[in-house]
């Protein structure tokens, strides 16, 4: 346990830190979801649409730090390669 003020300062302020992170990454798991439902259904449309909300939570999240800006980059990447995938697919290209 703490015993200083400073370092009880800090539990708090790591406590409410790591309260926001795990938000925002179950914000961008929940996204990923509903992209991934979309594709999986074949509605590329949607998937197009669920892609651009996934892809601005990535780099908001990314800005914010609590992600890396390169993992957001390799998540981002990762997704767009499924999506022109599925496209090529159904040739909707």
């Amino acid at each position: 346990m703490a015993h200083s003020l400073s370092a009880k300062k800090r539990i708090r302020q790591t406590e409410k830190r790591n309260a926001r992170n795990r938000a925002r990454k179950g914000q961008v798991k929940e996204a990923v979801k509903s992209f991934t439902a979309a594709l999986t259904a074949g509605n590329l449309d949607e998937a197009r649409t669920q892609f651009k909300a996934v892809t601005s939570r990535l780099g908001r999240i990314a800005d914010h730090g609590t992600i890396h800006k390169n993992a957001a980059a390799r998540r981002r990447s990762r997704l767009a390669k499924r999506l022109n995938a599925a496209a090529a697919k159904t040739g909707q290209a």
